[in-house]
Formats: structure tokens, C-alpha cells, sequence
């Protein structure tokens, strides 16, 4: 099985793709905005540190982010394959990413491009609401996505809440660096011929649909 990246902007949908991912192949899901926002709960110098700077729409001192995606994979889940998303954001991090994979024997795999339009990431990202006890994502916006009651999880019943840096201007700020950091990690993985292009413009279902047709073929 080889190992599993997304190139995505914010609310793309590459954490519910590594969710079905995770489900189908077994492969364990390492989500650096996950990891990043539990430390942000942390009250601690770093934790602090963190939670202000995802909440602004900045991205976290490199520095932390490779020790924390090392460590991580450096465990024995992921010696059969994994899926990581939210991570390079630049090329300067795929290139060191490169050199972490390299340092414990792993392969890039491959890389799955989300293309989307930037109206429906707006709908998505501004709707959003995350259970603050088991993480279920839902969307205000889409009736299909929504809770069944107002801010109530339909799964554990816990408090759904919106994440800080789901507003529309936070949205502006990290969707303009993403645009503007992707393009050489783009061509990065497009000159490794592990890149694979996948429209995102539609449901989940269809989606998945794509990533594992060209997953089943390895």
C-alpha cells in the first residue's frame, strides 16, 4: 500500500477524503491541523503560541510542524502506509517532508490534487460546525450536512461549535497563501510523476470515487 498525500485548500474536503480513506484501507489518518489544535488547547507557551496563530489564518513556525509530523510518523501504525493531510503548505516543507520520508525509509506514494472552486470552499468553510467531544464535522449551509438540532451532534449528542479560523476573512487570508505557496509544490510531485489531479466540485461520494479508482490500481 503506498502512502497517501492531499494537496488541498482550506475545507476542500481532504480530511472527510482520509476519513473514507482510513475506513476502506485501514491506514492511519495524520492530519497536522488536527495534532496543531490539540496542542492549541494546551495552556503553554507553544499551545498559546499555536492557537493565536491559527486563529489570525497564519501557519505555524516550520520548525514545529516537521518535529511534530516526524514523530508522528516515526510510530509503528504508519510502517504499512498512511495518509497525511494539511501538510507541505510550501515547497521549502515538501522539500524537507522529502527528506523525513527518506530518513525513515518511506516512499512519497501518492499525491492527490483537490481542485475546487473558491464559492464552494466560501459555503463550506463559513457553514461549519465540529462536535466538541467526537470531532463530527457537519454544515450549516447544506441541509444534507446538517444537524438534525440546532448545534447538537447527532452522534454523541455533544455541543458543536465553530472553529476560529472559520470566518470569511480568516477563509481570504489562508485560501491567498495557499495560492500563492501551492503552485511549486504542484510541480514538486508533477515532475515526481506521483501527482494526480481530482475534481472536488462534487459530493464526498464521487470524490472518494476518483481518489480509489486510482488507489485500487496499485
Amino acid at each position: 500500500m503506498k502512502n497517501i498525500m492531499f494537496i488541498a485548500p482550506p475545507a476542500a474536503g481532504k480530511g472527510t477524503q482520509a476519513e473514507m480513506i482510513t475506513a476502506k484501507y485501514k491506514l492511519p489518518h495524520i492530519s497536522t491541523g488536527d495534532i496543531l489544535r490539540e496542542i492549541a488547547k494546551e495552556d503553554s507557551e507553544i499551545g498559546n503560541y499555536v492557537a493565536e496563530t491559527m486563529a489570525s489564518g497564519k501557519l505555524v513556525k516550520d520548525e514545529i510542524t516537521y518535529q511534530l509530523i516526524e514523530d508522528r510518523l516515526s510510530r509503528e501504525d504508519c510502517k504499512n502506509g498512511f495518509i497525511i493531510d494539511g501538510f507541505p503548505r510550501n515547497l521549502d516543507q515538501a522539500v524537507e517532508y522529502d527528506k523525513i520520508l527518506a530518513k525513515l525509509g518511506y516512499e512519497v506514494g501518492n499525491v492527490f490534487l483537490l481542485n475546487i472552486s473558491t464559492k464552494t470552499l466560501e459555503k463550506r468553510i463559513t457553514g461549519r460546525r465540529v462536535c466538541e467531544d467526537c470531532n463530527a464535522i457537519y454544515n450549516i449551509n447544506d441541509t444534507a450536512k446538517a444537524p438534525q438540532v440546532e448545534s447538537v451532534c447527532d452522534k454523541c449528542g455533544g455541543k458543536l461549535y465553530q472553529r476560529k479560523d472559520d470566518n470569511l476573512e480568516s477563509f481570504q487570508t489562508r485560501f491567498a497563501m495557499y495560492q500563492e505557496k501551492t503552485e511549486p509544490i504542484i510541480e514538486h510531485y508533477r515532475k515526481q510523476n506521483v501527482l494526480h489531479e481530482i475534481d472536488s466540485n462534487h459530493e464526498f461520494d464521487e470524490v472518494f470515487r476518483q481518489i480509489d479508482e486510482i488507489i485500487s490500481k496499485n
